[in-house]
């Protein structure tokens, strides 16, 4: 299959460019730099250039490729509105691209759509005020593409996707702790995090470009729910410092702004039984306190 990528040469995109090319897939990534089309055919991909906001770039990819998966996610945090416009807009480019093909698109979102509190499953809806509400507008835009021939499928992947030379959340609270001189967490820390190993992440995406139904909706959760607290107690222990639980009110201060806060206090646990039902999905990578037990998380290169 020759499959037309956006977001290859992100953070999670060149694992899932390398399962493709492995599995024998042609893969065209969108780079919108020289830097990004290097990696890209570093990979064994070829670039094209282009951006979210070219949207004609966005058609054209799509139309000469077999299928399409877009990861790409961008814009101004500060400008909500406009973030929903431009994801929204990339993927009904790329989904229109692709009406009455019968081809495979794939789209990504992210767990911390759904309601928190509770596992949520595959079927249930979206939570509109969620913390990542702003995704929800792209989602609904891929899966109506399924009613207008395309073989649509949306991937929802945990908040934390981990592995080698991650920069997301947990490295945000690895450095908070070496400045702060303790490892924190929020109240009882009994949250609970999803989280999913870059590489089965990556298996996840080339299987529902290959065979997921159109309409189906799937949860990147190799672990529904890791408790909060022993993701701080690991990183305590690992650190040689004092893990302690924070009030609310002193959250912002210790994690850095009010938002990294709410985020790391919420409580989404999820399920992806129906996943791996449906497509045969099994994670077998690292969890994610095993990888940071054994992984390059407190390596003067991930300081």
């Amino acid at each position: 299959m020759h499959v037309f990528v956006t977001g290859g040469s992100g953070l999670t995109g060149p694992t899932v460019v390398a399962e493709l090319v492995a599995a024998g897939h042609k893969v065209t990534g969108l780079a919108r730099s020289d830097a990004s089309a290097a990696r890209l055919e570093g990979l064994g991909a070829t670039a094209h250039r282009g951006s979210l906001e070219d949207l004609d770039s966005l058609r054209a990819g799509a139309e000469a490729a077999d299928g399409v998966l877009h990861m790409a996610f961008g814009g101004d945090f500060a400008d909500p509105e406009d973030l929903i416009r431009r994801d929204r807009t990339a993927i009904e480019a790329l989904g229109g691209a692709l009406t009455g093909s019968g081809k495979p698109f794939v789209s990504t979102s992210g767990t911390l759509v759904m309601p928190v509190g509770r596992v949520s499953g595959e079927q249930d809806a979206p939570d509109p005020a969620s913390i990542a509400a702003f995704r929800i507008p792209g989602e609904q835009a891929c899966l109506d593409s399924a009613a207008r021939g395309v073989r649509a499928s949306l991937v929802r992947l945990a908040p934390t996707v981990h592995g080698p030379g991650d920069y997301g959340f947990v490295p945000m609270l690895v450095a908070a702790a070496r400045k702060t001189g303790t490892s924190a967490y929020i109240g009882t820390g009994a949250n609970r995090w999803p989280a999913v190993h870059r590489a089965d992440a990556a298996r996840l995406f080339r299987l529902a470009l290959e065979s997921a139904p159109a309409g189906s909706v799937l949860h990147g959760a190799a672990e529904g729910g890791v408790a909060f607290r022993s993701i701080a107690e690991t990183i305590g222990r690992m650190l040689g410092l004092p893990t302690a639980s924070l009030a609310p009110e002193e959250a912002a201060e210790h994690f850095g702004n009010p938002f990294m806060a709410r985020v790391f206090g919420i409580d989404a646990p999820v399920s992806s039984d129906g996943t791996r039902q449906l497509l045969g999905w099994t994670p077998t990578h690292p969890t994610l306190l095993e990888d940071l037990e054994h992984g390059d998380y407190f390596t003067p290169s991930a300081a």
